[in-house]
């Protein structure tokens, strides 16, 4: 399989390469040139499959050219041999066919550890094959930093740097990264928010002159496709476990970067017979005001309690923008460029007609958040983190229909995220027992100011490759 760029001027490369380059040499984001498709017949014979048994049918062909059969499935059982459930993604019902799969069972309780898990021993693999070393830099809004230094920690081959925004991130999420130990862990509090830290991430890829030819530079957020394809599995997983392929489902998606929900909108496209695709945002509401009025615009940052979707621009939107333009690379990059220099785009309405026919919307406000917390834990004793009270909310509102089983996905564990939880008047849940003892553990951070030379410089100092 080949992968193009969304603005059509980088080479196609292999899933190998993909998974090195991150960020495409034209600016672009890498997609498949084609995706795999799967028949009813296909999906109905996995039902009897667990989680990684699964992920290897699903995973295998955007792969296949790159690692033999039998190591990605070492690879994939290793990832999720970390998990703390032996089902990997269980699922706790709501309502009559409603749901929420629990994606937070991984080291890090957030669902973003479903990819980094697999992407650390991915580049770890490639890596040790290749002979080659490699830096990370990552910018995080909460929970990418810690799934990120989670999975590559053991990485003999990687240095990982991760920048969050300082003061504006929970004190379990910080904690969660800054106290791993790890020779090639450094965690970087950036004095701006997370949209800065991620602007200072794609200099990094636009000029990486400043790692000297001693390092590549590799990219773990989420326009690694490698991600993307990792989380396109639980889709799969949910679908199977409630009736799919024989009926569809529908889902409901927390997000900010529409990473996670675009690999839904990839399993639709690969046979998986999704109903519906619910975008669930919060205040920070660049999704909804495209898909309700065909307007995706820069506005002001808002802090809120679900943090990890508090982002003003959306990285992985760009890969559903080359799709309603008919994969016209260079009609993309025209439409990113009028974005970069005017701060907000529309489309042709055929197009956002098309988007809105895959996609419903919601914003939901904290005082909803509160509300639906306070709700679903009256009416079945479950507690949901914010993010994920988000999704509930969202999907109760946008349903089209009773029929098609819906499912949201809960990207993190309340635990996380105390301040909502207290609002909502109820007790804070208890840490997992392998995090007991995380507020006694020492923290190790630097604070740089919001300055790309300083972080770069900070980068050559303390690097291992640099020494």
């Amino acid at each position: 399989m080949k992968y193009i760029s969304t603005r059509g001027q980088a080479p196609a490369l292999n899933f190998e390469d993909v998974l090195l380059a991150g960020l495409a040499s034209d600016g672009g984001l890498y997609v498949p040139e084609t995706l795999p498709k799967f028949l009813p017949e296909q999906i109905a014979e996995w039902s009897s499959l667990n989680y990684a048994e699964l992920a290897e049918q699903v995973i295998t062909p955007f792969v296949a050219e790159s690692i033999p059969n039998q190591d990605l499935r070492r690879i994939i059982q290793d990832t999720y041999a970390s998990f703390s459930h032996t089902a990997i993604a269980p699922m706790q019902q709501l309502a009559a066919n409603e749901w929420v799969m629990e994606l937070f069972h991984g080291p890090t309780l957030a669902f973003k550890d479903f990819a980094l898990q697999l992407l650390g021993r991915l580049l770890d693999y490639v890596l040790a094959k290749r002979d080659e070393r490699a830096v990370i830099v990552g910018a995080t809004s909460g929970d990418t930093g810690s799934a990120a230094i989670e999975g590559c920690r053991p990485c003999e081959n990687v240095d990982i740097f991760i920048m969050h925004p300082h003061n504006r991130v929970s004190d379990v999420q910080r904690r969660q990264m800054t106290t791993v130990v790890g020779d090639n862990v450094f965690n970087l509090a950036i004095e701006g928010n997370f949209d800065d830290c991620q602007a200072m991430v794609k200099a990094c890829f636009s000029n990486q002159n400043f790692l000297q030819n001693k390092a590549r530079l590799v990219a773990v957020n989420s326009i690694n496709w490698a991600r993307i394809m990792a989380q396109v599995v639980y889709y799969f997983y949910a679908a199977i476990h409630l009736g799919a392929p024989h009926r569809s489902v529908s889902f409901s998606v927390p997000t900010g970067n529409f990473g996670d929900i675009f690999a839904g909108y990839i399993a639709r496209q690969m046979g998986l017979p999704i109903n519906q695709l619910v975008v669930a945002t919060n205040r920070n509401d660049i999704l909804h005001r495209f898909i309700s009025g065909n307007q995706y615009a820069k506005e002001q940052l808002y802090p809120t309690l679900s943090p990890s979707m508090d982002i003003m621009i959306s990285s992985n939107f760009e890969r559903l923008l080359f799709d309603l333009h008919g994969r016209n690379g260079q009609t993309l990059a025209a439409l990113m460029e009028q974005f970069n220099e005017q701060g907000s785009i529309s489309i042709e309405p055929y197009r956002w007609e098309q988007a809105k026919q895959l996609f419903s919307s919601c914003r939901v406000s904290d005082e909803e958040t509160i509300v639906t917390i306070k709700q679903v834990y009256a009416d079945t004793g479950y507690l949901l983190d914010p993010h994920t009270a988000i999704g509930v909310k969202a999907a109760r509102s946008c349903r089209n229909n009773r029929v098609n089983p819906m499912v949201t996905l809960a990207t993190a564990h309340p635990v996380k995220f105390p301040d909502a939880i207290v609002q909502a008047g109820l007790a804070s849940a208890e840490l997992p027992h392998h995090l007991t003892d995380l507020f006694e553990r020492e923290e190790r951070y630097q604070v740089l100011a919001n300055k790309l030379e300083d972080v770069q410089q900070h980068i050559q100092t303390h690097g291992r490759f640099f020494k």
